[in-house]
């Protein structure tokens, strides 16, 4: 199938998982992980109906910037991001998913501040303490959110995780079922700071019919959509 056909599965996949789930297909957002597309790719993509491109890497999405790939669409930042980047990203993308610790988060926050605007974030959350993957232990996020919540720079709007790649749709269904937990609770918590947490962003190409069942509203989408991505040695970036 082409691009164009895959979108349109993938979102007969997510509107099923929806319905299934009592939900409203339109309350969760489709984003294409553009890692490693070539610019017209991301054009294609977005002429073919995608909305939202995610990007992992800095320098990916500088190059595409200066390209206008993204004209016509949202763009979110999705990959780790180092704090000596984060001048790059702020004031650039609509939202940043990856805030991993108070260090990254505060320096979001100065490099916000420094260009007069609020930059919109979520806390990416380490679910199964996984010591290959960065963020925060899910104990941690109540501090987080509330270090947030002082700071003029950012905005939070929810939070964000990675499973464990055991491929276990079951147990990756109960890693999204606690994040969204996670998320009531720490709403319920800071009640007081009227915080709008309303994105979940969880689910990927091999889980997120689960996913949107657990409550996601936004699913990160990439071989899905492209196609597996080239192995390592045979990528020009």
């Amino acid at each position: 199938m082409g691009l164009r056909e895959n979108i349109e599965a993938v979102r007969a996949g997510l509107d099923a998982a929806a319905i299934a789930a009592g939900r409203d297909p339109s309350s969760i957002t489709l984003l294409a992980a553009t890692k490693t597309q070539t610019s017209d790719t991301i054009r294609e993509a977005i002429a073919a109906g995608i909305t939202v491109c995610g990007e992992n890497r800095v320098q990916e999405l500088t190059a595409h910037l200066a390209g206008s790939a993204y004209e016509g669409a949202d763009i979110h930042f999705i990959g780790h991001l180092q704090t000596n980047k984060v001048k790059y990203v702020v004031g650039k993308v609509s939202l940043i998913h990856s805030v991993s610790s108070e260090k990254l988060l505060r320096a979001i926050g100065a490099q916000a501040d420094k260009l007069g605007i609020v930059q919109d974030i979520l806390l990416e959350i380490n679910l199964a303490g996984e010591e290959s993957k960065s963020g925060f232990a899910p104990e941690q996020a109540l501090d987080a959110a509330r270090t947030a919540a002082n700071l003029q720079g950012v905005r939070l709007r929810g939070l964000m995780c990675i499973p464990p790649a055991s491929g276990d749709k079951e147990e990756n269904f109960q890693h999204f079922e606690t994040l969204h937990q996670l998320a009531v609770d720490i709403r319920q918590k800071m009640e007081d700071n009227k915080l709008n947490m309303d994105v979940l962003s969880m689910g990927m190409s091999g889980d997120y019919q689960e996913a949107v069942a657990a409550g996601s509203t936004c699913i990160r989408v990439g071989s899905a959509l492209f196609g597996p991505r080239p192995p390592m040695s045979t990528r020009k970036d």
